[in-house]
């Protein structure tokens, strides 16, 4: 059986590509082949090159205006891309090539779309006064947060949680569940 392969995109510190990098370190049947990312200040790049993993930067006009990208990942063979803290929308053609995992630190649909990440969803969720937050891993297409979901996990919001302690929360089951989830669709579905 051939091993199958992870692309991990990443924009920001990578807490979400180190636990997925930890959880594969070992596995015969999965690897993470490489971390891309479009920020070349990205704390992520620098995590997965001290794991051993392969990183490519690229920037808006290769990833939205070539094939750059996409061509890249053909010559890996990926099978499954995950994004892990990744900002920016999937361009089409990447969307129809690969199959793409992403996780949102809501419960989605609701707190979704552009601009709905990080702490600006943490904030959204506590000026609502909701009573329970948590994560949605989502398919991705071509709209921020509008594919198929696959799983979500739920934490209480206390009365007396902050953006940061709610993202605190969040980041414990984003650790939790994402490289589960992962390993799963990887093997399910290649």
């Amino acid at each position: 059986m051939d091993v199958k392969r992870i692309a991990l995109f990443a924009s920001g510190s990578g807490s979400n590509a180190q636990k997925i990098i930890d959880y594969f370190a070992d596995n015969k049947l999965v690897e993470v082949n490489c971390l891309l990312s479009n920020k070349p200040d990205a704390f992520a790049l620098e995590r997965a090159r001290k794991a051993g993993v392969d990183t490519l930067l690229f920037n808006r006009e290769q990833f939205y205006h070539s094939t750059f990208v996409s061509d890249w990942l053909q010559e890996r063979k990926i099978d499954l891309i995950v994004l892990a803290g990744f900002l920016w929308l999937v361009p089409e053609n990447i969307v129809r090539e690969f199959e793409i995992l992403n996780i949102h630190p809501a419960l989605l649909p609701q707190y979704g779309g552009k601009n709905m990440y990080g702490m600006n969803v943490h904030k959204a969720v506590l000026d609502n006064h909701e009573k329970i937050s948590g994560i949605t891993i989502h398919y991705v297409n071509e709209k921020y947060d509008d594919g198929a979901i696959i799983f979500q996990a739920t934490c209480p919001v206390s009365y007396d949680d902050s953006p940061e302690s709610l993202a605190e929360k969040i980041h414990a089951l984003e650790h939790q569940y994402y490289p589960k989830i992962i390993e799963e669709i990887i093997l399910k579905n290649h």
